[in-house]
């Protein structure tokens, strides 16, 4: 999961799969199986989904799907199967969650990642509005058009996703927003950045905040940050 993720969730799904397959053998062992003839049974069927590969290798992932194994790139798709008839199935057979406790929990995780694509794109709205645009005109170079309309852009996508009737709807635009929409607005920010004079440019950049001390002035005749 994401660093700011509560793993809670994925753990009980992980416990809930593992303890229906340990039940399945202790009722094999039970009705007379061996438990070595079990487990490597098990294994044989299974061997094509243990992987000490590169995950981040899009060869790495591709090599997975053509072993067959199913995977989603999409958390909020990923979500979404709480709800699938075969999890609702599982969930009820162990006695972990009832088929209302699923729903509840997807509709929650859905609307909780709305929300948080929602702040994000607000403050980007800010941050060319209250900074970016005002750098621009004073620079008097830079893709001003483009970024007027990239802040319609965000407000009508914003409008959408409050528009929508459920919160699987908004939370699959909100994944458009955040992974599409915004980092194609990053892209005429960055190019803001580019041609504006640093010492008109309102927002903090990489070289300061990663070498702060070295562009702050520490004296009280100049309390100013760099003016280069």
């Amino acid at each position: 999961v994401g660093s700011s993720q509560n793993p809670s969730m994925v753990n009980t799904v992980l416990n809930t799969i593992v303890a229906e397959k340990f039940a399945e053998l202790a009722d094999k062992c039970d009705a007379g199986a061996d438990i070595h003839d079990l487990a490597r049974e098990a294994l044989n069927e299974n061997w094509r989904v243990i992987f000490n590969g590169n995950n981040y290798d899009p060869e790495m992932q591709e090599e997975l799907t053509n072993r067959g194994i199913w995977r989603i790139d999409s958390g909020v798709e990923a979500i979404a199967r709480l709800t699938d008839p075969k999890s609702i199935a599982l969930f009820q057979k162990m006695k972990v969650l009832t088929k209302e406790e699923c729903e509840s929990r997807q509709q929650i995780l859905h609307d909780h990642y709305t929300g948080t694509v929602e702040i994000e794109a607000k403050c980007l709205v800010d941050m060319i509005q209250q900074h970016i645009i005002p750098s621009v005109k004073s620079a008097g170079v830079g893709p001003l058009s483009d970024l007027e309309k990239a802040v319609v852009t965000l407000k009508e996508a914003l409008a959408e996703i409050h528009n929508a009737e459920d919160s699987y709807t908004k939370a699959q635009l909100s994944r458009v927003l955040r992974l599409e929409t915004m980092i194609d607005i990053r892209g005429v920010c960055d190019a803001a950045e580019e041609v504006v004079p640093a010492n008109l440019w309102t927002l903090a950049t990489y070289k300061e905040l990663l070498f702060l001390d070295q562009h702050t002035s520490t004296g009280p005749e100049d309390p100013t940050f760099y003016d280069e």
